[in-house]
């Protein structure tokens, strides 16, 4: 099922010319939209906002106590001390666009307590201030609703599609809006990731959506477009995209993928009849228009510290590279499984007498610390090493939307690919940030059987590794219970949506995926009874890194593989 165009139109990709709809076809294809444009999507959000008021007086993390100290910062000082100011160990790290944000919040939060915003208040939590800050979240998640919707926009409905549960637009709604891993990052852990996503997802819409009077997103073809909308909707895109940067700089992990793809699909303006790149068509003018929006947001967010002369502090900030290769929570990726490697390594050698317990580094990397540390037995990982690996896992996934760009699709999979190349090798990577690649995937599962078997695996798994996140025993069923309701309907939903087309599991990956349970039961059950919660408290976290690492870097690679058995498969057409 492709991203689509209104009826009887025909686009160019890759060369081939296909036929989207037939006119006889308008009357269903209008029938079941109506389905899609009905009231189910207000009263969806309404249930999700409602759902995470329920959360207000749960627990929260050490990140409560972060956005409360960043709005005091912002609230009471003046702007040259944001960045200078550690009366708190938990200092203003995020770009400056975001420092704006908090002042903002901070303006309603003196109505609710203004103790809140005294700097010297560390660890305030009072019961108002509780309110404000879980409320601050569900009403900024007004910005990921509203992107949700556009997202839903972009989704061909199935002809006859006038059961609700098979509209492939409500599925994508509520992978969503109801997405488990936001949910408890955001609602029961405390962040502001919804408002984020709601500029990324915002984003890829755009990209998406080049006839806004269709109800249906249009594939654009391999070439740019011409028309002065569609030149705006990719202009749109990456001036969403430039300031989500200047929010969260986490998001530099897909930056190549839009760099790429606004070069290659939007500066050039024609193809070759084959889909290769045909270099006169080249615009500067678009250039140019881009670099404008990069550095006219860029301007707006660091000037006023360049003309403080204070761009240093902020980088030295929002870039500390000695905070070591592991967040204090094992992020699931190359690096978890390099940890467990070198301490398995460095046992086995203790127990055979290799080496001497005194010449080995202490293993503070098993203590949920965040700072640097030596490995014991394999060589020890560099940032320079982290970016290096990084940056040769994106390139084939550029490489493929450089050569033949396959309109937003190609761009979105070179975006996860970027997200999860990232996530895998990059330097103190948060485990938060793997939904970079599940919230975007959740488009292309509701289109194709492929695409959805990869979302099932990656989003159980990846929702299953932020379970460290809440280890306090009040929240135990809550997390086992919100987690099992999303992940049943995920693998309802998508094996309806796609029951023409065969099963969506392979029997090696649903035999994974049922080890998950083995796992969540003896880390979350068995261990705690047991005498090694003394003797060896971080063995549920590390098992826990180490098996979800097997799920990430799988879905990691079957991307990978899809992409570039696409690519051959094209190539032999040309």
């Amino acid at each position: 099922m492709d991203i689509c165009s209104n009826t009887n139109t025909t686009w160019r990709e890759g060369g081939d010319v296909n036929k989207v709809f037939n006119r006889h076809n308008t009357g269903t294809i209008m029938a079941a939209a109506s389905v899609d444009r009905g009231s189910w999507f207000p009263a969806l959000a309404l249930g999700v906002s409602l759902l995470k008021t329920l959360f207000i007086n749960a627990y929260h993390s050490t990140d409560f106590e972060v956005h409360r100290n960043w709005l005091a910062i912002t609230h009471s000082l003046p702007v040259s001390r944001w960045y200078h100011e550690n009366t708190s160990e938990w200092t203003l790290d995020y770009p400056p666009l975001f420092a704006w944000f908090e002042y903002g919040l901070s303006h309603f939060a003196r109505h609710f307590d203004d103790q809140m915003l005294v700097v010297e208040n560390l660890n305030y939590s009072s019961p108002a201030t509780v309110l404000f800050q879980r409320l601050s979240v569900i009403f900024t998640d007004v910005l990921f609703i509203y992107a949700a919707r556009e997202c839903c926009k972009c989704i061909k409905t199935q002809k006859g599609a006038l059961d609700i549960l098979n509209s492939p637009s409500f599925v994508l709604a509520v992978l969503l809006l109801w997405n488990f891993g936001l949910l408890l990052v955001d609602h029961i852990h405390f962040q502001y990731n919804g408002f984020l996503f709601g500029f990324l997802l915002l984003s890829i819409a755009k990209h998406l959506q080049v006839n806004k009077k269709s109800p249906f997103c249009i594939h654009f073809p391999s070439q740019s477009a011409h028309s002065p909308l569609q030149q705006s909707q990719h202009l749109q895109g990456a001036l969403l995209f430039a300031i989500l940067l200047n929010l969260k700089h986490i998001y530099l992990y897909v930056a190549p993928a839009y760099g790429v793809f606004l070069l290659r699909s939007y500066c050039f303006m024609q193809d070759r009849s084959d889909g290769s790149i045909r270099w006169r068509s080249f615009s500067p003018v678009r250039l140019v228009a881009l670099g404008c929006i990069v550095v006219g947001v860029c301007a707006l967010s660091f000037g006023p510290f360049v003309a403080m002369g204070q761009a240093s502090q902020v980088l030295s900030r929002l870039f500390p590279f000695k905070r070591g290769l592991c967040h204090a929570y094992w992020a699931p990726n190359a690096w978890a499984l390099y940890n467990v490697l070198d301490k398995s390594l460095a046992t086995v050698a203790l127990r055979f007498k290799l080496v001497s317990e005194t010449t080995l580094p202490r293993a503070s990397m098993t203590g949920g610390l965040v700072q640097e540390f030596r490995h014991s037995v394999l060589p020890s990982v560099s940032p320079f090493v982290t970016i290096l690996c990084t940056l040769l896992s994106m390139l084939p996934a550029l490489a493929s939307i450089w050569r033949r760009p396959r309109g937003p699709r190609g761009f979105l999979r070179c975006l996860l690919l970027c997200g999860l190349a990232s996530f895998t090798f990059g330097w103190h990577v948060h485990e938060k940030a793997i939904l970079i690649a599940v919230l975007p995937l959740s488009l292309l599962a509701v289109e194709s059987r492929e695409d959805a078997g990869i979302f099932l695996v990656l989003a159980t798994t990846a929702h299953y590794s932020l379970f460290p996140l809440l280890f306090t025993p009040a929240e135990l069923l809550l997390k086992f219970a919100l987690m099992l309701i999303f992940t049943i309907f995920s693998f309802a939903a998508l094996t309806r949506l796609h029951s023409a087309s065969g099963r969506l599991l392979r029997p090696p990956e649903a035999f994974y995926l049922s080890g998950l349970a083995v796992v969540a039961v003896g880390c979350e059950v068995i261990f705690p009874l047991s005498p090694w919660q003394r003797k060896m408290p971080f063995l549920p976290l590390l098992a826990t890194s180490a098996y979800t690492s097997l799920g990430v870097g799988y879905s990691f690679l079957r991307l990978y593989a899809t992409m570039l058995r696409r690519d051959g498969g094209k190539s032999k057409r040309s």
